[in-house]
């Protein structure tokens, strides 16, 4: 049993570190939404979404990781992703655009992928996909602080591109030093 999980477990890291690809700040080679027309509820739906993920993830880490580097990197998600929400549901009310209650399904089925793994485990496929999760959102909200229509929303985007770069890199440094940390 415990051999079947840590074989799921390899298989998703892997998965996940080799469709992670660099990106620059202005948008991922591979970025699903690349070429297709931009919506401001387009973009609620997915930044809501995202950060109640990066909340539960972080959430998770808090409880399921064996380094305290990640349990950390775990609280600061939590912090930033829960103002960010109420940032976002704010503007996203003034705009007029409904925000969703519960993330998308992908999302949920990574949250639930991620409960079930502990320790070292958890670490190395958490901090793998940080680095992914972090370079689409700020494909994301660099797309939005261009093309939003809506001033609050694109002002909103704007805004939490330095916190979304600043947890790329956290994660960068700790996918660096994985299997260096501290337990």
């Amino acid at each position: 049993m415990r051999s079947a999980r840590w074989l799921g477990a390899v298989g998703f890291v892997l998965g996940v570190t080799l469709a992670a690809a660099p990106a620059d700040d202005k948008a991922r080679a591979d970025d699903p939404n690349k070429g297709k027309a931009f919506t401001d509820a387009d973009f609620v739906l997915k930044a809501a979404s995202g950060g109640m993920h990066e909340v539960e993830l972080g959430k998770l880490a808090k409880t399921n990781a064996a380094s305290s580097d990640v349990r950390k990197f775990g609280d600061r998600l939590v912090a930033d992703h829960t103002k960010a929400n109420e940032e976002l549901k704010t503007v996203a009310t003034k705009a007029g655009l409904q925000v969703p209650a519960k993330m998308l399904p992908e999302q949920q089925k990574h949250l639930e992928t991620f409960a079930a793994l502990k320790g070292a485990e958890f670490d190395r496929a958490f901090i793998t996909h940080q680095v992914k999760d972090h370079e689409q959102d700020i494909a994301l909200f660099t797309r939005a602080s261009q093309e939003a229509k809506d001033p609050g929303i694109k002002a909103f985007a704007a805004k939490s591109l330095p916190v979304l770069k600043e947890h790329l890199d956290m994660a960068k440094k700790l996918n660096a030093g994985a299997g260096k940390g501290s337990p």
